[in-house]
């Protein structure tokens, strides 16, 4: 179930957003303090986090740094009671999804914390297929891994064999079991791939580019 974590000190702020968001359908948690935060394990949903700019325990500009290393499909939305411009923006800067001042509406929370779980629930989505992908990937043979390479640098069957020294139907058979295991519909879809699995670029010789 999609959760809402909130960490603040203020026990009557947190029970009454607790209720708010519960009441708006989420599963909520709270903390007073970023220890106890960071000692739950992560959350197994799309999940957002509701931080106050000032912790008895750590700033919550580095909370949200800990979270972007460490949860990374978990965006933020601050709250605080001052209104420090320099502070908000480089919040922003990091990605949070809002900065809220108190008090602040109960809609306005409302909606920056539906923003902020849709953003979790699309980059818990792309976190699968990159872990799809690289879990595919681990099944190639090396081999399998050169031609995949030069197949997505745009060279030819022909090229290819020239470059590894192998046969043109070697190549090509190499190549057939790369979009199998890969499950790449298209050599537009192997290439996105590639560029997701952040391959690097190969350059083959001069000579097979002339091949």
């Amino acid at each position: 179930m999609e959760t809402v974590f909130i960490l603040d000190d203020d026990i009557s702020l947190r029970e009454s957003l607790e209720m708010l968001i519960t009441v708006a359908g989420w599963h909520a948690e709270t903390f007073a303090r970023a220890d106890e935060f960071f000692a739950r394990p992560p959350a197994d949903d799309a999940a957002c986090l509701i931080l106050d700019i000032e912790l008895p325990d750590l700033n919550g500009l580095d909370v949200q740094k800990r979270v972007s290393s460490m949860q990374e499909t978990m965006p933020v939305i601050f709250i605080t009671g001052h209104g420090d411009i320099p502070m908000s923006v480089r919040a922003m800067k990091a990605g949070a999804v809002e900065f809220l001042t108190k008090p602040f509406p109960a809609d306005a929370l409302l909606d920056a914390v539906r923003d902020a779980i849709e953003r979790s629930r699309a980059a818990r989505k792309r976190e699968a297929e990159r872990r799809g992908l690289r879990e595919r990937y681990s099944l190639l043979t090396p081999r399998e891994r050169e031609v995949m390479s030069l197949v997505v640098s745009g060279l030819l069957n022909k090229q290819i064999g020239y470059e590894l020294g192998a046969s043109e139907i070697t190549i090509k058979a190499h190549r057939g079991r790369v979009m199998r295991k890969m499950q790449a519909a298209s050599l537009a879809d192997l290439v996105r791939m590639a560029d997701s699995l952040e391959l690097p670029i190969v350059h083959p010789t001069m000579n097979a580019l002339n091949a």
